[in-house]
């Protein structure tokens, strides 16, 4: 079986599963969400988070690569492909962050509260939580990729799925990349970065304000528009700003 089916498989399963990680981690575990609310998470639409998938296909190459250089023969070994797995990770996270920053106008996730962040986009806790993934990717799931995939090479028909994947996501990617262009043009007109949880969680609150269904799978749809909400969090934003200035100001 060729390589891009391969990684294609990789990265619909990575895609999936990173988007139900994520799901239950923002749950049960994010700060960011004290409430414990089911946030749809990632920059789509639909339950799926590319990151991941491009996480996958780099731990694949690399679990193949480090079992062909014999890394895996001896715990020493094991040990720094889990590291290097883990550094990837964290740059595939760092530049994936960078671009939506520096491009775009857009912060995706914060982890400026976290110990040694860089940029609010990469911190050592996380790099951390790659390593322990990495892990658990090569005792657990590499040895049933690989049974995966010599599955598919007998059940060729599934590609026709992994097609049909790739077509939906296509439109999302589409769909998405029109609301982050509209926001890097208000971003632009107002020299501010988006961020782009607190946005979805700003609106959130005003449909639950006005007593509107949350939408979970199109957080960013309500009666306003998406520059009127836009609007409305950077001013709530500005105002929150002063009222901290005032209160360092009194002390």
């Amino acid at each position: 079986m060729g390589l891009f089916l391969i990684l294609a498989y990789l990265f619909f399963i990575g895609s999936l599963f990173g988007w139900v990680l994520e799901l239950f981690f923002r749950r049960f575990f994010s700060r960011a969400n004290p409430e414990h609310r089911w946030i749809n998470p990632g920059f789509c639409v639909g339950p799926y988070i590319p990151l991941y998938g491009s996480g996958l296909c780099v731990l694949y190459l690399m679990a193949n690569l480090g079992e062909s250089r014999g890394l895996t023969e001896a715990l020493t070994g094991h040990l720094l492909l889990f590291l290097a797995m883990a550094v990837s990770m964290t740059a595939i996270e760092y530049l994936a962050g960078i671009v939506s920053l520096k491009w775009l106008k857009v912060r995706l996730w914060d982890y400026s509260r976290e110990w040694g962040n860089l940029q609010g986009l990469i911190c050592p806790k996380f790099s951390f939580y790659w390593a322990l993934l990495s892990a658990a990717y090569y005792f657990l799931i590499h040895p049933r990729i690989l049974q995966a995939l010599d599955w598919l090479s007998r059940n060729l028909a599934f590609s026709f799925v992994i097609g049909f994947f790739f077509g939906i996501f296509t439109l999302d990617v589409i769909y998405s990349a029109q609301l982050i262009a509209k926001m890097k043009r208000f971003a632009d007109e107002n020299q501010v970065i988006i961020k782009y949880e607190a946005l979805k969680q700003h609106i959130r609150i005003y449909r639950e304000r006005t007593n509107a269904r949350i939408a979970f799978l199109f957080p960013f749809t309500s009666e306003l528009s998406l520059a009127e909400h836009l609007k409305e969090a950077q001013e709530a934003l500005e105002k929150r700003v002063q009222r901290i200035r005032e209160a360092k100001h009194t002390k």
